[in-house]
């Protein structure tokens, strides 16, 4: 058995071995370093760098992923997300300890040697070869940060993570060789501060800025000795030396760094044993990441936000472009949400419905003009626990939403404003009994729809016309927004409900039927908030907008997403719906949703079959909101039922959401104009002598027996009335006519002094 020498116990003859396996394993680096094409190496052309004059831009400037900043149109932040807590800072703005320390520790030399430290890559090789393997890198902190930029730009991607981090020959070389060209493009001070920036400190967060909030609670500048020190300690190892889990462990680390401080002279002795002797005190805050951290209930505003940006073409080609924009994070999103706005709409949801009840509430407040979201709640906030969901229950499914909830009668105004777009007058009356069933046939953008013998009937036994618009509108008839629909057709409405906006909330295309009149196709409050604003805004539809500015990484402004505008209607047929539902919240059934004589407002009630569903949607000439309470699953009926600590018998549009709507606009109007609307005059429609539906009179009608139509004729109309869309609704002439009223078929057959008390074998 051979002596052991001094040399580490080895004989000479191995020593020398040793010595040769050094110096050609060294000699391998250098020309690997020299030659891109060093073939015993193994490396592939893309496995290393083609030349020197090629580093990637990435290098020089790091896309570094950092925290956005989400924030109303006053300027207070909502939320912070990122998928790596960083805020990049300048050097001037880091503490000279914390620079000194990070150097002290990593590389001492930094400032002596090039991007390779030859006796560093000695020591390397010698201790690899003993191992046999990759043991020790050597790194500079120029490699190092380059290790950090590949890292960096693997994202969560495993794979891409572990190819970065591979411990090869092959990837050590290429480190080398984009670090000596950092080196000479960059100068130290600039990739040290890259490195500070980029090097990820434990506990969620990147960077020294992210770092310094985390365990102090300060920024990175104001950071003392031994708190730079600290920090520098956990580099190494984070998890070891995580002085939340182990203080012990991450004091000890970081006396390392001081002792190793006072070593290279940048600290005295004297000033490291003070330092050693401090306790570590911790401030740490905890990271607030994402929207379920959103004040004042603007966590599903948020979530919106986000969804807006990935999806909209302004911000890249392709969602995973935006995406990825999204994840590199580092912008300042100024929103339109209002604060006041916002914070009245949670304060209004969490006194009329509570979190724990068996129902929830929604609702969405916009501004008429503009299309910018004002405000966005709901009782079931964001998160994961009981009574929590991540469902917005204010948006379309695609957006983050669910499949919609049925509008009921909140859609007779878009009915009413098809037909005075079609020269229907605002005094057009119909029988409006309590039953009926569907006129058939109707027209529809796919052609007639004749289904026989379906039944309608109005909210109450008393609700028996006839009615005119005016008051059905207030009372909110069935039977007569039925009958209107059969008049016009669905075409008509369902066209008019497009350029409103109107769709349904699950992406599928309004159903072609006349049912559509009572609100059966599932829309979200977003739909109808931005609806009800194209009433408000005199017949302009924007569409809504969540995203008033965005400031990038580079701090430059970018291109974001405008409203568009258009108008829907007439500034005429407009004022006539804005006088009509300012007749619902003054005489009809939305009187508790009132703002009083001093806040002009206007708005309609809706509640839907079995009570699934109840709605107000109201506005003022400056804001729209739509508020919706049901079950999200449209599982209960809401009989029976308390709300809010309050019991209902049966939950109507009026009662619950109406109540929600006012104080929520109350709040979100205080303090600003007061405008009124620009009201038209409706007369009450004319009505028969003694209110007999079968007595002679009629409505609108034309002469010689053609069918009604929407002008009425001085003359009446005749005996042998036309054969209208559906025959026998209404009949008769002018002051009652010549002819039997009983026996004119036609739609609206008569003339206009008929009143709606004409006669006419209603179906």
């Amino acid at each position: 058995m051979p002596k052991k020498r001094s040399g580490g116990g080895l004989t000479r003859t191995q020593q020398a071995a040793k010595f040769l396996g050094v110096s050609v394993l060294a000699g391998a680096v250098l020309a690997g370093i020299a030659l891109p094409a060093f073939g015993a190496l193994g490396l592939a052309a893309k496995g290393t760098v083609e030349g020197f004059d090629e580093i990637p831009a990435n290098l020089k400037t790091p896309p570094l992923s950092q925290r956005t900043t989400i924030l109303d149109s006053q300027g207070g932040r909502i939320a912070t997300v990122y998928s790596r807590d960083r805020t990049v800072v300048e050097l001037k703005d880091i503490s000279p300890y914390m620079q000194k320390a990070i150097v002290a520790i990593e590389d001492s030399r930094f400032y002596e040697h090039g991007a390779i430290d030859l006796k560093g890559v000695l020591r390397a090789v010698n201790r690899n070869a003993q191992s046999g393997g990759v043991a020790q890198g050597a790194s500079t902190l120029t490699q190092q940060y380059v290790k950090n930029v590949f890292v960096e730009e693997a994202g969560d991607d495993a794979e891409k993570v572990a190819q970065a981090t591979q411990q090869t020959l092959g990837r050590k070389i290429q480190e080398l060789k984009y670090a000596i060209q950092v080196e000479e493009e960059l100068g130290k001070k600039k990739i040290l501060e890259n490195y500070l920036n980029i090097t990820f400190f434990g506990q969620q967060a990147y960077g020294i800025e992210a770092a310094a909030h985390r365990y102090f609670s300060k920024p990175a500048k104001d950071l003392k000795v031994q708190e730079a020190a600290m920090l520098a300690g956990i580099v190494q190892s984070p998890s070891r030396y995580d002085p939340v889990n182990d203080e012990e462990e991450a004091t000890k680390r970081r006396n390392t760094v001081l002792q190793r401080m006072a070593d290279v002279r940048d600290i005295s002795q004297s000033e490291a044993d003070r330092a050693k002797a401090t306790p570590i005190e911790l401030k740490v805050s905890r990271p607030k990441n994402g929207c379920i951290t959103a004040a004042s209930g603007a966590g599903f505003f948020c979530d919106y936000v986000r969804e807006v940006f990935l999806t909209d073409p302004v911000f890249g080609k392709s969602r995973e472009e935006r995406a990825k924009v999204w994840n590199q994070g580092g912008l300042t999103i100024r929103t339109t949400l209002d604060p006041q706005a916002q914070d009245s709409a949670q304060e209004s949801i969490k006194d009329h419905v509570f979190q724990s009840d068996p129902v929830a509430t929604a609702m969405t407040v916009v501004e008429p003009g503009t299309g910018k979201i004002l405000a966005m709640g709901q009782s079931r906030p964001y998160g994961f626990g009981k009574n929590e969901t991540q469902i917005n229950l204010s948006v379309d499914q695609k957006m983050g939403g669910g499949a919609g909830y049925q509008p009921g009668s909140t859609f007779k105004p878009i009915v009413a404003a098809a037909a005075l777009e079609r020269g229907i007058p605002a005094t057009q009356s119909f029988p409006s009994p309590y039953k009926m069933t569907y006129p058939t046939p109707v027209q529809t953008c796919d052609g007639p729809w004749a289904d026989e013998n379906v039944p309608v009937e109005n909210e109450n036994e008393t609700e028996v016309g006839p009615y005119g618009m005016k008051e059905a509108t207030a009372k909110s008839v069935n039977t007569y927004y039925v009958q209107l629909i059969s008049q016009i057709g669905v075409c008509p409405v369902t066209d008019l409900a497009g350029k409103m906006g109107v769709k349904r909330a699950d992406g599928k295309k309004i159903q072609q039927v006349p049912s559509i009149t009572l609100g059966t196709q599932e829309v979200s409050p977003l739909t109808m908030a931005s609806a009800y604003a194209t009433f408000a805004s005199r017949g302009t539809y924007c569409a809504p907008i969540a995203i008033a500015a965005i400031t990038g990484p580079d701090k430059k402004p970018m291109t974001v997403p405008k409203s568009k505008c258009e108008r829907a209607m007439s500034e005429t047929t407009a004022d006539t719906i804005n006088t009509l539902l300012k007749g619902v919240v003054e005489d009809g059934t939305g009187q508790e949703a009132g703002l009083g004589p001093n806040r002009p407002s206007a708005g309609k009630t809706g509640t839907t079959d079995f009570r699934y569903a109840a709605w107000f949607v109201g506005y003022t000439p400056n804001m729209s909101g739509a508020v919706w309470v049901g079950d999200p699953r449209h599982a209960k009926k809401m009989v029976d039922i308390t709300i809010g600590g309050e019991y209902n018998e049966k939950v109507f549009g009026g009662e619950v959401p109406g109540p929600i709507w006012k104080d929520a606009m109350s709040g979100a109007l205080e303090g600003k104009p007061a405008p009124g609307f620009n009201e038209v005059s409706i007369p009450d429609a004319p009505k028969g002598r003694d209110g007999d539906p079968n007595k002679p009179g009629g409505d609108t009608g034309q002469p010689d027996g053609k069918p009604g139509d929407t002008a009425g004729n001085a003359n009446g109309g005749t005996a042998d009335g036309g054969q209208g869309p559906f025959p026998g609704l209404i009949g008769g002439g002018t002051d009652g006519g010549n002819g039997n009223g009983g026996n004119g078929n036609g739609a609206n057959g008569g003339g206009t002094d008929g009143g709606q008390d004409g006669g006419g074998n209603f179906p």
